[in-house]
């Protein structure tokens, strides 16, 4: 399992901006897609090389439940999220991240 995982400043505020949207629809649904993010990043973690690459060190898991994917990369045993992307953004909006 990977323990060094970090989130770029741009992810984290997609990711608390979507869990805010959520809650604001429906009472706990926010609290519902912070828990798959969370669920979600674990198993990354146990298994960094098991989702697709979409760029060359660029990964892609999709969440259950929710139009998102979390966009990552691994690299000497680092997990960096570059993006909780919406599917229904611009596609590679997050590529100059790092």
């Amino acid at each position: 399992m990977i323990d060094n995982v970090s989130f770029h400043a741009a992810a984290e505020a997609e990711f608390h901006e979507a869990a805010d949207y959520y809650e604001l629809r429906v009472q706990g649904l926010g609290v519902a897609f912070l828990a798959e993010v969370e669920r979600s990043t674990t198993f990354i973690q146990q298994n960094p090389e098991t989702f697709p690459r979409i760029l060359k060190v660029v990964r892609r898991k999709t969440l259950r439940r929710f139009p998102y994917s979390i966009l990552y990369t691994f690299v000497d045993n680092t997990i960096r999220i570059l993006a909780i992307a919406n599917h229904k953004r611009r596609p590679f909006y997050w590529r100059s991240r790092k």
